[in-house]
């Protein structure tokens, strides 16, 4: 086990090409995202160059930018820790999560293609295997692919822009659940897919509706629990 409680494996291997101080924010978020490291958790710059192979300045330049953006506290005398989201701040995102997301539904069932709902179902069938295989991390992503895949077919570039801000934050919430919801979530991609390829708009906006809302009350309630 890694001093900074890592998962052997968890820690990405960087490209060098580009700035440094970038790719290693992309390493420390992604880690973060995964929860990897845990919201609390201390992050020591030396440990995490160390990791990383990187020297202190780039790590440290990172956790600044984490720090702005509201991923890392940083704390005077103690030092760098994943931010803790509070319960506020959950239902804040989920909520426009769910209106975001609601809407793209309505579109994609409005002009969705044969294509694109054969890549939904490619994608339900894998994330349902993931399941299966209690591959949460794969599960994870591949829920993240899906609703990325109805964003597209929603064809607005404005409302696809809005998700990609919140889409880190959102796979952040949605890691520590995704076994709770399990092939529940899939069944409910299932009746989705349905939906879009019958272009009942209604009925698919009413569909992400709840399925969204099932994670952010999930949530609440792990946090409860």
């Amino acid at each position: 086990m890694l001093s900074t409680g890592l998962p052997q494996g968890a820690v990405p291997k960087l490209e060098r090409p580009g700035p440094l101080r970038d790719r290693v924010y992309e390493a420390l978020l992604e880690l973060i995202t995964t929860r990897a490291l845990q919201p609390g958790q201390h992050l020591v710059e030396s440990e995490l160059a160390g990791h990383l192979g990187v020297s202190r300045q780039p790590v440290r330049e990172a956790l600044q930018r984490l720090n702005t953006e509201g991923w890392v506290d940083l704390r005077p005398a103690q030092g760098a820790f994943v931010h803790e989201p509070t319960d506020e701040e959950a239902d804040q995102l989920l909520t426009v999560r769910t209106l975001l997301e609601a809407e793209a539904a309505r579109l994609a069932a409005a002009d969705a293609g044969s294509a694109g709902i054969a890549a939904l179902e490619m994608l339900c069938a894998e994330g349902e295997s993931a399941v299966a295989a209690d591959d949460v991390d794969a599960a994870v992503a591949l829920n993240a692919r899906f609703h990325a895949k109805v964003m597209e077919l929603a064809g607005n570039a404005v409302l696809a822009e809005l998700a990609g801000q919140v889409d880190r934050r959102v796979r952040w919430y949605y890691t520590p659940v995704a076994r709770q919801r399990g092939h529940q979530s899939w069944i409910e991609h299932r009746a989705l897919i349905a939906a879009i390829a019958d272009r009942d708009q209604r009925r698919a906006t009413e569909l992400m509706r709840e399925h969204t809302e099932h994670t952010r009350t999930s949530y609440h309630a792990r946090q409860r629990s």
